[in-house]
């Protein structure tokens, strides 16, 4: 299966709200292995649908060393407790920043062929889930910081992206 194209910040559709998955099935799951695919080739621990140019609302993720994870629709229904932590992007390639999250979050969500899920997740699978449902509603991680930071982390990306444009360095 061929990789997906990652979409790069701020281009579309990383900006809008993602729409919600009403059909369930194969070709659901299909999209869900390649997402998981390309996300492995880029080295990342999660990525959504946004990030790959398709507006609904279906994340992927995996930690290491662990089975990864298709969330359909996810809501987060509570969260507990604060930590700081590093997070990175792969459509805002090379930029980190420290962002604030739920250290412990419930979840309801659904699997590809349509069943429900709820579970509760802490530690860094709540970090990834929190930083790729962002996405789907048109959040990215700079969002979260102080304006001085997040304008110096945008300056850094434009000169990144004009890297990529100008085929200098990989996506």
């Amino acid at each position: 299966m061929p990789l997906l194209n990652l979409v790069i910040y701020p281009d579309e559709p990383l900006q809008r709200v993602a729409r919600p998955i009403t059909v369930f099935g194969p070709e659901l799951e299909r999209l869900a292995q390649n997402m998981l695919e390309t996300m492995h080739a880029h080295d990342g621990v999660g990525l959504a649908g946004p990030q790959v140019g398709i507006s609904k609302r279906i994340i992927v993720l995996q930690e290491p060393d662990k089975e990864p994870k298709c969330l359909i629709n996810p809501e987060i229904l509570e969260e507990d407790g604060k930590e700081i932590g590093e997070e990175g992007c792969l459509s805002l390639p090379q930029i980190f920043g420290e962002v604030e999250r739920a250290r412990r979050i419930a979840v309801r969500a659904y699997d590809t062929m349509g069943r429900i899920l709820e579970f509760e997740s802490k530690g860094f699978e709540a970090r990834i889930i929190q930083h790729e449902t962002d996405h789907l509603n048109g959040i990215v991680f700079v969002d979260h910081l102080d304006i001085l930071t997040r304008q110096t982390k945008l300056q850094e990306l434009e000169q990144i992206r004009a890297q990529i444009l100008a085929g200098n360095v990989g996506r």
